[in-house]
């Protein structure tokens, strides 16, 4: 059965190597007969937080807004490539996720974290974590760690390391077990 997957990416640097890993995963999802579409902060430009997409009057949020909302509503699942900052999540993923709440809700989220270094950003994969599951889109027990990310892939997500064809499958197969047994029974109701 086909997934909708988004993949939100949570870096808006200039030199970003997060899309590597975006790429790599988008590629791998839609191998699977998956639809896998990048949401890019870089490209939605969204201001810093200052009203919730549910807090503009029925069809007066920004086209962005409304674009990701339809995006949300039709998703199973939702993928995180998120890099660390400071040991935390990136202020872009975070502005990100924030403008959207019950669009989550009864969907579960998975991380593939990443860095430049040998931890991979594991640091920040904690705190995200706690933020999806408070967001009701909770994290697979699962991570997709990337240590020394520019050299375990090439710019257009090819991987150089065979580790991480492994590593990603395992994910990836968790990610859809989850994502198909929420679907069937959100179709069945959900508490409220």
């Amino acid at each position: 059965m086909s997934l909708t997957v988004p993949i939100i990416l949570g870096s808006v640097r200039t030199d970003r190597i997060g899309l590597r890993a975006a790429r790599f995963l988008a590629a791998r999802l839609e191998s699977r007969g998956h639809a896998a579409p990048l949401v890019d902060p870089s490209e939605l430009k969204l201001p810093l937080l200052d009203r919730m997409y549910k807090e503009y009057p029925a069809g007066s949020a920004p086209e962005p807004l409304e674009r990701l909302a339809a995006l949300y509503r039709r998703s199973d699942a939702f993928l995180m490539v998120s890099a660390e900052y400071n040991h935390g999540v990136p202020p872009a993923l975070a502005n990100t996720l924030d403008h959207f709440l019950e669009e989550y809700f009864w969907r579960p989220s998975a991380i593939c974290c990443y860095s430049a270094g040998q931890f991979g950003g594991v640091r920040a994969a904690m705190p995200l974590r706690a933020m999806l599951a408070e967001m009701g889109m909770p994290s697979i027990p699962s991570l997709l760690p990337i240590p020394r990310l520019q050299k375990a892939l090439d710019p257009d997500g090819t991987p150089a390391e065979p580790w991480l064809e492994t590593a990603a499958q395992k994910f990836l197969d968790e990610l859809e077990w989850y994502a198909e047994a929420l679907r069937e029974r959100r179709q069945r109701g959900t508490p409220y």
